[in-house]
């Protein structure tokens, strides 16, 4: 029988249409392990600015052994949900390990941090609750507040980013709820910005609402130790939730998890779909991923090297001329303006051996097109000195320095 010809015609003339309009995404394949240079195919040795490899842990050998060891003991996967037979002792030692590390009584892992913010949302709570989301938190939680609407029917609000006076309004709008939720990320991810935990903690606490904090990008980034958003605050024990992920600093394998209180975790092997009807995380992943968390916590000179990278590559770009947004983050954002002149850059750097990103409309607003730089504790100053001034080249090439 033939293949349905419209369709396939349907979806050929939306790719060309994304081809027309430059927003297509090619695929670069790599043939070595993650870290600050890579083998790419085709071109050999690379610079790599775009990975959330932060505290170089993909390729650090402890991880890789654990993972390798939890293969050969464990083998390649559960074959079978949590509830069922696919919950291995490692799950619980993983899941005991990050409670410690983010300052929570318990977590919960899931098979990628995707998962465990679509999980949580519908799993607490029901018709007639409330549920606010800063404008520009991750994809993952945009996602599932539409799942949890769609199902219990509750109600949602989206607030200006970073802008609390509009929460609180959102808030006080949603009085008569039996519960209000308030989600945001601990890091954005575009922007390389800090949520403003403090006064969330506070309008959660005045409003009898639920913080709940994606610190995917702050796991292992953030704070003297890397806990996260909480520790660079202070805070730590405070956040109600706290979602996050294995896929990034802790190793970059995949996996993540949501931590707060024991009922919660509870709740969600209850309840919540992901946990019913997905595979538990692979056990060789909760092997390399516990590695990680003991590296970390053994190893804080890691994190300063971090945020000592990061800050020197941010005050290196302002020197020569260009325009990083600020912030405390490795992730460094340069603003270019014009979308082409983003996607030509970080083109004309791949060609030199560079890898960064260029994001431009849709996905910022117009006129803020950019280069999303990502630094590494792996990198040297020697890489970052090469980075820099390769992208200046490239700057002036296109007319943004002269």
């Amino acid at each position: 029988m033939a293949l349905n010809a419209n369709f396939r015609t349907d979806l050929e003339s939306q790719i060309a249409k994304l081809k027309a309009d430059r927003v297509y995404k090619t695929l670069n394949h790599l043939e070595s392990p993650q870290a600050a240079h890579v083998r790419m195919e085709g071109r050999g040795k690379v610079l790599v600015l775009s990975s959330n490899n932060y505290l170089g842990l993909c390729d650090e050998p402890t991880v890789v052994h654990a993972g390798i060891q939890g293969l050969e003991t464990l083998g390649a996967g559960t074959a079978s949900v949590r509830f069922i037979c696919g919950t291995y002792v490692v799950h619980r030692e993983l899941e005991a390990a990050l409670a410690g590390f983010v300052g929570t009584p318990a977590s919960l892992s899931f098979v990628s941090a995707w998962n465990a913010n679509e999980a949580l949302t519908a799993s607490v709570v029901e018709e007639g609750d409330f549920v606010a989301s800063d404008a520009l938190n991750h994809a993952s939680i945009i996602d599932s507040m539409r799942l949890a609407k769609a199902i219990t029917k509750c109600t949602t609000a989206v607030y200006k980013h970073g802008d609390m006076d509009d929460l609180v309004e959102k808030l006080r709008a949603a009085k008569g709820a039996r519960r209000r939720l308030v989600w945001t990320d601990g890091i954005f991810s575009m922007e390389g910005a800090i949520a403003k935990l403090p006064q969330l903690l506070q309008i959660a606490r005045d409003h009898d609402a639920v913080l709940v904090m994606d610190d995917s990008h702050a796991t292992g980034v953030l704070g003297a130790t890397g806990r996260g958003t909480a520790e660079h605050f202070g805070v730590v024990g405070e956040v109600d939730v706290i979602t996050s992920t294995l896929g990034k600093a802790l190793g970059g394998a995949a996996g993540g998890f949501v931590a707060g209180p024991a009922a919660l975790c509870d709740i969600l092997t209850q309840r919540s779909r992901p946990q019913l009807f997905s595979n538990a995380l692979p056990p060789t992943v909760a092997a390399s991923a516990l590695a990680a968390v003991q590296f970390v916590e053994s190893h804080p000179e890691r994190v300063q090297r971090l945020h000592e990278n990061a800050a020197w590559f941010r005050a290196a770009l302002k020197d020569v001329g260009l325009k990083p947004l600020d912030g405390e983050t490795p992730i460094v954002p340069i603003i270019i303006g014009e979308t082409a002149d983003a996607i030509r850059m970080s083109q004309m750097l791949l060609e030199q051996g560079i890898f960064i990103t260029g994001f431009g409309f849709p996905v910022v607003p117009h006129g803020t097109a950019r280069l999303r730089c990502q630094v590494s504790a792996s990198h040297t100053r020697d890489d970052l000195d090469h980075a820099v001034r390769s992208i200046q080249s490239v700057a002036r090439k296109v007319g943004i320095l002269t």
